[in-house]
């Protein structure tokens, strides 16, 4: 019984952890990525497809992400995508190949998406402190019930804790790492 209870609160907050490094990739650093355009949306005969569906993308160089069509028609309708993105990004097309540019990013720019990841940081914790909430009170509710005894939920409780303590410095360090990516230049 306990030990299901430690197991499940273990793998939802392992998930909070790849949702945040997920959200993470999405967020234009200084270098180039197709994480980037991931969730760019392109009208596909009637449908809105990922970008990734309906070509290839590929990084050229660290500023630089290249965009290949499988059909030559689909060269407007994924600049027009890109345009209408939140991603602030001018698509240069030659021919059936798309370029995306990557300028560098302002000292202003940097600033606004470091404490965009500290957000983002604190709303995983904020996730895996409610897991914690509901694993203790799982606990109690054994103890109430005389299905444990008071060591066994105290242990219990503190296994709980030191869990959540190890999650709360892995998110402490991928919001590290990625506000040092953010801060090089």
């Amino acid at each position: 019984m306990l030990n299901d209870i430690k197991n499940d609160a273990q793998a939802r907050m392992a998930k909070s952890i790849d949702a945040l490094r997920f959200e993470l990739t999405k967020l234009r650093t200084g270098r180039a990525s197709s994480a980037l355009v991931d969730n760019i949306k392109v009208p596909y005969y009637g449908s809105d497809m990922p970008l990734s569906q309906v070509a290839t993308v590929a990084v050229a160089d660290a500023r630089t992400l290249t965009i290949t069509p499988w059909e030559k028609g689909m060269v407007g309708p994924i600049e027009k995508a890109i345009y209408g993105s939140d991603l602030g990004l001018t698509p240069n097309t030659a021919g059936t190949v798309i370029r995306i540019n990557l300028p560098p990013l302002t000292e202003e720019r940097r600033r606004e998406l470091s404490k965009h990841v500290h957000a983002e940081g604190e709303n995983t914790k904020v996730a895996i402190r409610a897991i914690r909430r509901d694993a203790l009170q799982r606990i109690k509710e054994l103890e109430k019930a005389k299905a444990i005894s008071e060591d066994d939920e105290r242990r219990a409780e503190d296994d709980v804790q030191k869990l959540t303590d190890r999650f709360v410095k892995d998110v402490d360090g991928v919001v590290k790492t990625k506000e040092d990516e953010l801060m090089a230049v």
